[in-house]
């Protein structure tokens, strides 16, 4: 059975830093794009960052050089660097994944993504 475990979220204020994580488990398969949403107030789910087979990374024009999506070498954990936060920023971020190609990741949105976690909360006030 797969599972995505998130965490890293917290209350931070305006300006500050939080680091994502996201656990992959039990993925053996897959993984051609993965990404970090999220829900918003009033908002719906947005697509946040993505990366891709290659380690192509991609993200939406909101978070554009204050956000960072990684993972490590084994793509069992996924990483999400959030600087610079505003306010707008707050919302519950989920990390997704598929599990069949070939993999459908453009402008920080996993497309292809039929595998996502709970979510963590992030706050800025």
């Amino acid at each position: 059975q797969v599972q995505l475990v998130e965490s890293g979220g917290d209350s931070v204020p305006a300006g500050g830093s939080l680091r994502l994580s996201c656990a992959l488990l039990g993925f053996n398969y897959g993984r051609y794009c993965l990404g970090w949403s999220r829900d918003g107030r009033n908002k719906g789910r947005e697509g946040v960052a993505s990366i891709d087979r290659d380690g192509s990374v991609a993200y939406a024009d909101f978070v554009k050089g204050r956000f960072t999506i990684s993972q490590d070498n084994a793509k069992d954990n996924l990483y999400l660097q959030m600087d610079a936060l505003t306010p707008n920023d707050s919302a519950t971020y989920h990390c997704a994944t598929d599990r069949y190609p070939p993999g459908y990741c453009v402008g920080g949105k996993c497309y292809s993504c039929d595998s996502w976690g709970q979510g963590t909360q992030v706050t800025v006030s």
